[in-house]
């Protein structure tokens, strides 16, 4: 592995690269609102013997943050010109987002960047059903006073509940030691996320013309697979998948999820999918 600091749409970027070789195709991999590049600890293990990866943390968070001196939060519109400068620098070839990373990712995908071949968005849907409207009520009630126990708590009791207990313990000793300014970029981050409709950001998705695929675990109650397929209205070259048995962090959780979530990726992406050796989980911030 190798890592940079980079400068991408005026931020100070921290990458991690691993290469594959020269022939090999590139992927950019996009986290979600809390997340920094530890948690694809366990979508590195299957991808890097077949390709290229680039991994980063937004301006904000995990090795960036130090890196910058924020006057202000990042909008979506920063996060999608830092995911094209690298796409760009890189001549990234697939993106793969989770959860909410799912946003930027799409907005970037509707400029049309030419390297992008294909797309996998999982953990993602364009509906903000019950469950997930009352997880971003009660974040914004916890964010309003601070309450970092609560905080802590939220992911692991929600999207989180199906994470090893190791997971849930990483996860929790992140979310209540974010500097103050990564609190309010959530703050930002929420208000933005209840604006996701086909009036803003969806309409938009219809400009992306290569495949994507949408993955979604079959527990996930937040972004189900059942709302996932309204992509199908916007995006013209869609494709679904289901991992049985999972819930919102897929590969996380368990070894027949890492298994199908490394079957499902490498087969969009055009590996061939060798023996399944599976690695032993080891926890990462998600």
């Amino acid at each position: 592995m190798e890592t940079k600091v980079l400068t991408a749409a005026g931020f100070n970027v921290y990458t991690e690269m691993y290469w594959c070789g020269e022939q090999a195709k590139t992927v950019l991999l996009i986290n979600g609102a809390l997340s920094t590049t530890g948690s694809f600890g366990q979508t590195v293990k299957y991808l890097q013997p077949h390709f290229n990866l680039v991994l980063f943390d937004l301006p904000f968070a995990g090795k960036s943050r130090e890196h910058n001196a924020l006057g202000r939060v990042v909008s979506k519109e920063d996060e999608v010109r830092i995911i094209l400068d690298l796409i760009e620098r890189f001549q990234v070839n697939f993106l793969l987002s989770v959860s909410w990373g799912g946003v930027s990712a799409m907005l970037a995908l509707a400029e049309s960047p030419p390297s992008v071949e294909r797309a996998i968005i999982s953990s993602f849907s364009p509906v903000i059903n019950e469950a997930m409207r009352d997880y971003l009520d009660k974040g914004q009630a916890y964010l309003a006073t601070r309450d970092k126990r609560k905080i802590g708590s939220l992911l692991n009791d929600t999207v989180g509940k199906y994470l090893p207990r190791l997971f849930k313990l990483y996860n929790f000793k992140h979310l209540i030691s974010l500097a103050e300014h990564e609190y309010r970029q959530v703050e930002f981050h929420i208000a933005q996320v209840r604006e996701l409709s086909a009036k803003n950001y969806v309409e938009r998705f219809a400009q992306i013309k290569i495949p994507v695929l949408f993955v979604n675990g079959e527990r996930d109650e937040y972004t189900t697979a059942a709302d996932a397929r309204q992509f199908a209205h916007y995006v013209a070259d869609s494709h679904f998948t289901v991992v049985q048995g999972a819930g919102h962090f897929l590969d996380l959780e368990s070894k027949s999820a890492w298994l199908a979530s490394r079957e499902s990726a490498l087969s969009f992406f055009g590996a061939e999918v060798a023996t399944r050796v599976f690695p032993e989980l080891s926890p990462s911030l998600v």
